[in-house]
């Protein structure tokens, strides 16, 4: 299928031919028919990743801060990799869009094969052939309501849910500050709502159109003067809705010049929020956010789970919105005919997008045109097979996030003899680049199709955590060995179906610190102990990402599970002997606010670790560090960069190397020689039913012995 995709390190823009998705549970497949240019917002995306390196540093301090903590921890290498990872990913554009039902995830109820759909959400509701959304993303398009017209509806939400913010009521005078395409949609629906509309923005053009569509006064900001009082017959507007996307405030301080006392400015646009306090506190003024779509919006439990809020408490979610907006469309109280949208077919898309960047947009609203007779198609060739050493390894990548595009694919890279032969991703665009960028074969968006290759022999699994288990044990079961990403399991039913899958198999689980020449040199110090060990390790992880997929018990299985699996297998490898008992207690009250967690883990020979995961500690300290001690020896080991070990000399990394490298290496080796996983299976399980064990020591308060 094709897609139009943008590269986020300069801009270009381009036609891709890339696989089809694959709708996962609660998810549509969507054949589609037109999609909407949101000339506002995908300007702005145009502008951003046309700047220099510098100019995207100067626009989102938030994330250089991260970049320098980052360069900080592990190094220029690993750092440079990631920020070009991201940079070099695809960017998918487009949010608003409407064709038919192709198929359908396990778990859809709402919707069947052939229904017509209007589709929103940036991510979803892309300029392509065929997009999945989820369930909640998704709303019937009524009959008589045309699938160009319905394309609108995403930003038909994003206009009403302004207007549900301002509470207009029938007859009140509303300004809108800001005619582009939301703003004059908006004008329609306060139309609509039997309110007196006025209209102001800087291109006379827009003020005419609104004019058209009801407005009864138009003008630009600096016409708001005198006559502005007759208009409003003196008494200003009793709301505003600023729909303007600008890189000052200036709209929002013109909507509080224009504003009654006592009355309400809603924000929709994009703006800086630098207010006249005098402005609004002489008149008394209520300030508004509204949020896109509506209530749901950023909840990844309402927009990817499909879990609705009840109506009775929410009445207007964003699934809602949609369906009044197309409700509205279907009664004839709104008319997109006078937005005077240009349709265009897809195969145009780069010259509009062009014309878009050039400011030389035709017309307020533009439509991409789909060819219907369009085919799936979810593998793609990337280039010609070359299976020349029989000494080589045949890998296959499932997933291909950030975590594997920065760091185990470079890895691969250097790992020696082996093909890179298929990749895939729940995302075409993805999958076509890191196919290309990294030397694979042919990709896709089908695992299935990966794991039944005949010519890979090793599958790295990458995918979110919640797949694993199922995703190993379906390589397994092909025998065929597996790379999986840590955690091996979500709970003890996955990770017994898993080790039994594994037995007489090949399986290595992406605990790699155990790797590392610092982890290395430290247990060779202790080799010829005669007393248990005392570890700590501690471990600044900084606060819980919000509304992060990691933290969902059901996918990512929480930092517990998700990220201690490597601090307490590192700590089983330098010991060397199974864990017994673990104590474990939260420190905070909310673990989406606060998952710091201090686990006490005793060892069959009596050493024990004690680990410090937490989420609020000084962001200036290492990342990692962790001591080690037993018979007068001591090391130290700070974000394996520096590691200094009594009486020996301190070993220094210009990189931090936490064993990745190594780990892929050896499990290359011994793929290719018929051998057994670099970690065996007794210590998988070990260190997966540890962290099991930690969350019920948190919820019982009680020692647990983790074999039990």
């Amino acid at each position: 299928m094709k897609q139009i995709v943008q590269n986020a390190r300069n801009g270009a823009l381009e036609i891709a031919e890339v696989p089809t998705p694959i709708p996962e549970a609660g998810q549509l497949l969507v054949r589609n028919h037109f999609s909407v240019v949101s000339a506002g917002t995908e300007a702005l995306s145009l502008a951003f990743a046309r700047k220099s390196m510098l100019g995207k540093a100067r626009s989102r301090p938030d994330l250089t801060k991260q970049v320098i903590r980052k360069l900080r921890d592990e190094g220029p290498v690993s750092t440079y990799r990631t920020v070009i990872n991201r940079l070099d990913s695809p960017q998918p554009l487009g949010y608003s869009c409407a064709g038919v039902v192709e198929g359908a995830g396990e778990g859809v109820s709402r919707f069947a094969p052939g229904d017509r759909v209007a589709c929103a959400g940036a991510g979803y509701a892309n300029h392509a052939e065929f997009v999945v959304v989820p369930e909640n993303l998704a709303a019937h398009v009524p009959d008589g309501v045309s699938s160009d017209h319905a394309a609108f509806a995403t930003l038909g939400a994003i206009a009403l849910q302004g207007v549900r913010q301002a509470a207009p009521t029938l007859g009140e005078m509303g300004a809108v500050v800001g005619l582009g395409l939301i703003g004059q949609i908006t004008v329609q629906l306060l139309r609509a709502n039997g309110c007196r509309v006025v209209g102001i923005d800087l291109d006379p053009k827009r003020v005419k159109q609104a004019m058209e569509q009801g407005a009864e006064w138009g003008g630009r900001p600096d016409d708001v003067g005198s006559a502005w009082a007759d208009v409003t017959d003196g008494h200003g507007a009793d709301f505003v809705l600023v729909t303007a996307s600008a890189d000052s405030s200036a709209p929002l301080q013109l909507a509080a010049e224009i504003s009654r006392h006592r009355g309400r400015i809603v924000v929709v646009g994009a703006m800086p929020m630098e207010l006249d306090r005098r402005a609004f506190y002489e008149k008394e003024l209520q300030l508004l956010m509204s949020m896109s779509y509506g209530p749901g919006r950023y909840d990844r439990n309402y927009e990817e789970h499909g879990r609705d809020y009840p109506l009775p408490y929410v009445r207007w979610t964003e699934n809602r919105n949609l369906q009044a907006f197309l409700g509205l469309l279907q009664q004839r109280a709104l008319d997109l005919e006078l937005l005077g949208p240009n349709v265009r077919p897809f195969s145009e898309a780069l010259d509009a997008y062009e014309a878009l960047s050039r400011g030389e947009t035709q017309g307020i609203a533009a439509l991409f045109r789909y060819d219907v007779r369009a085919q799936q198609q979810r593998r793609l060739d990337v280039k010609k097979a070359d299976r020349s050493s029989r000494d080589s390894v045949g890998v296959g990548f499932i997933g291909a996030g950030n975590y594997a595009k920065s760091v185990l694919l470079p890895a691969l890279e250097g790992a020696g003899a082996h093909q890179r032969v298929a990749l895939a991703t729940a995302t075409g665009a993805s999958a076509r680049r890191t196919a290309e960028r990294y030397g694979f074969t042919h990709c896709g968006t089908d695992p299935a199709e990966l794991i039944a290759d005949e010519n890979v022999d090793l599958v790295f699994v990458t995918t979110p955590h919640d797949t694993h288990a199922d995703l190993a044990i379906q390589v397994l079961a092909q025998d065929k060995a597996v790379w999986l990403e840590k955690p091996a399991a979500l709970n003890p039913e996955q990770l017994e179906r898993l080790m039994a899958a594994a037995n007489g198999g090949f399986l290595m689980v992406g605990f790699n610190r155990r790797f590392s020449a610092h982890a290395r040199a430290i247990r060779s110090a202790f080799e010829n102990r005669t007393g248990p060990l005392s570890i700590h390790y501690s471990v600044a992880a900084g606060a819980p990402p919000k509304g992060t997929w990691i933290l969902d018990p059901s996918v990512g299985g929480g930092r517990v599970i998700g990220e201690n699996c490597h601090f307490i297998d590192l700590c089983q490898y330098l010991v060397g002997t199974r864990p017994e008992t673990v104590y474990a207690r939260s420190l905070g009250r909310n673990p989406d606010a606060d998952d710091s967690v201090i686990s006490t883990i005793g060892y069959a020979d009596g050493s024990t670790a004690v680990i410090e995961y937490l989420a609020h500690a000084d962001p200036e300290l290492p990342k990692e560090r962790f001591e080690v001690s037993c018979g007068g020896i001591t090391a130290h080991c700070e974000n394996f960069r520096e590691t200094r070990i009594t009486h020996q000399r301190d070993l220094k990394t210009f990189n931090q190397d936490k064993g990745q490298a190594t780990a892929i290496r050896e499990t290359l080796d011994a793929v290719r020689a018929g051998g057994t996983s670099p970690i065996g299976l007794r210590e998988i399980e070990d260190s997966t039913r540890l962290t099991f064990a930690i969350l019920e020591s948190i919820r019982t308060g009680q020692s647990i012995r983790p074999a039990e």
